[in-house]
């Protein structure tokens, strides 16, 4: 099948060459047809590109002219016919196996090997509202979810859960490194293989140190373990330190014939080289996260200049204040009760549904015409398993009806530009394993995030991961922005096109904190102008 893909761009138009880098910073390839029926579209090429993107299933790697067919709006004088976009395909049941030593286990358990291989259903969480559904253009200024884990959660803590889970991050994973890597399964590495070079692609099943310095590794996919050798004075050796349990890499080496691999160089699955959005967006969106409503640490008064400011009370020389049109809201909304011993000493507000109500009422007071987006995280009063749904219903009743309650993680686009929103809580597992992050630097622990394609890549530590079918974390398309909170200091980063923010907090130092010596920065509200996506700070303190 001929495939168009960067390296052809030059014998395209110039339209044509747009088009496909485009779709090539996202991931995909283009088929011919497909090239030239969305060159031939007579609407908004801005806007068809971004539904394209938005309803293509992510385990698909070249587009073809299957995969538009039903986005391509009709003619005026065919219109009648309500062309309409393909639903998703359904997942298939999981497969029946028993119980592995641990969950880990899971991946190459005995278990048909089939169900691990078979396409990745898209992640959709709520559906659409029928005219984006039905390829309408999306309004100018919109704020749109478009997955999370709210009612949809399907985990009992069974073994099958456990199962399947590892087996849709894997799949997922391999699914991007495949574009980059030629690898061969596990199972084929016999005697035939002896001294050849070889490429896998794995996961991350064990990590140890050998007497004489070498490092090794135990990779699985679903046909079985091999044991990958970094030796000491490799090139390999150097970058393996950032190899950390559970995620899945690719590898390349010589096999020894028996079940060992001398590894030569190690593959992340990454962002693309450079990630752009597919349409410009506009207006400006701010991002916060961790105001800890209810905490006598909350810092009212920095909260009531940065309200003032937000409905035009305050000095603005520059007008940036009426165009600000987002507001995104990354967890820890209230301080929650009983979140840890003795937190009953540092509240001011002791009931939560009272927290929430104080809450609402700071945020139902900003005006009107700025959308504002609420996530929880780990001090909110939902599921403490992640990944989390949206606040419940007997809290949004508190808010303004136009609030969009989304879940952790999540995935919105803000006026066309794509951001997922995490709390951000593995960044307490990625400063525990990986050298060189600390929490004065979050933006780093987020950017191994992008790097890895996943969210919360170590399982089992700090973070409580509840096993669903379907593994929420893997970052199959990039966003433009990444927001994350928790950690109560700010970092802003870009990483290949990717804008990194974490957004600080608005609760002053507690006395744990001064015990552990973590200086939090507060009352700053990053900036994203969503026209060119250049971020700044605003300082309320």
């Amino acid at each position: 099948m001929l495939q168009i893909s960067p390296k052809s761009i030059q014998s395209t138009p110039a339209q044509g060459r747009e088009i496909v880098q485009r779709f090539a910073d996202q991931g995909y390839q283009l088929e011919p047809e497909a090239l030239e029926a969305i060159c031939r579209y007579q609407g908004s090429s801005e806007d068809l590109l971004r539904r394209i993107i938005g309803c293509v299933d992510r385990s698909v790697a070249v587009i073809g002219i299957q995969h538009i067919n039903g986005l391509i709006q009709p003619s005026s004088d065919d219109r009648a016919g309500n062309a309409t976009s393909p639903s998703p395909t359904q997942r298939s049941p999981p497969a029946q196996a028993a119980p592995p030593a641990s969950p880990r286990a899971a991946l190459s358990s005995p278990a048909p090997r089939t169900q691990l291989a078979a396409p990745v259903s898209p992640t959709v969480a709520r559906p659409l509202p029928d005219s984006i559904a039905d390829g309408a253009h999306l309004p100018e200024h919109s704020a749109q979810l478009h997955c999370d884990i709210t009612g949809r959660s399907t985990c009992v803590g069974e073994y099958d859960d456990f199962v399947c889970y590892f087996r849709d991050r894997y799949a997922k994973i391999r699914e991007i490194l495949s574009r980059r890597i030629n690898s061969r399964p596990i199972e084929s590495l016999g005697k035939s293989t002896s001294g050849r070079e070889v490429s896998l692609i794995g996961m991350v099943l064990d990590i140890r140190n050998t007497t004489k310095g070498n490092r090794v590794i135990e990779l699985e996919d679903p046909t079985g373990v091999v044991v990958a050798v970094i030796q000491k004075d490799g090139e390999a050796y150097e970058e393996s330190g950032q190899i950390i349990p559970d995620e899945v890499i690719g590898v390349t080496g010589i096999s020894d014939g028996n079940g060992r691999i001398f590894v030569r160089s190690i593959l992340w699955p990454d962002m693309p080289n450079h990630t752009a959005p597919l349409a410009r967006g506009s207006g400006h969106a701010i991002f916060i996260s961790d105001l800890h409503v209810g905490s006598r640490y909350f810092m009212s008064d920095a909260w009531q200049r940065f309200s003032d400011w937000l409905n035009g009370k305050a000095d603005d020389p520059s007008g940036l204040a009426t165009q600000v049109e987002y507001l995104v809201i990354a967890g820890d909304l209230v301080d929650g009760i009983g979140v840890y011993p003795g937190q009953e000493k540092d509240l001011a507000i002791l009931d939560i549904y009272s927290q929430y109500e104080a809450a609402a009422g700071l945020l139902n007071a900003i005006r009107s015409d700025i959308k504002i987006i609420i996530s929880p995280g780990n001090h909110d009063i939902v599921r403490q398993a992640e990944p989390q749904p949206a606040l419940p219903q007997e809290v949004q009743r508190y808010f303004r009806p136009d609030m969009l309650f989304v879940g952790n993680p999540a995935t919105v686009t803000l006026s066309g530009i794509s951001v997922l929103i995490y709390h951000g809580r593995s960044i307490d597992d990625l400063v525990l394993r990986l050298p060189g992050i600390a929490y004065a630097n979050p933006e780093r622990a987020m950017i191994e995030m992008l790097k890895r394609r996943h969210l919360s890549p170590i399982y089992g530590s700090r973070v409580s991961i509840a096993p669903e079918h379907e593994d929420h974390y893997v970052i199959s398309r990039p966003p433009a922005i990444l927001h994350c909170g928790h950690v109560h200091t700010v970092g802003i980063a870009r990483y290949k096109g990717v804008a990194v923010i974490n957004s600080g907090t608005w609760q002053s130092q507690t006395d744990f904190q001064k015990k552990m010596n973590i200086q939090p920065i507060c009352a700053v509200a990053p900036i994203v102008d969503l026209a060119t996506m250049k971020v700044r700070k605003l300082i309320f303190d």
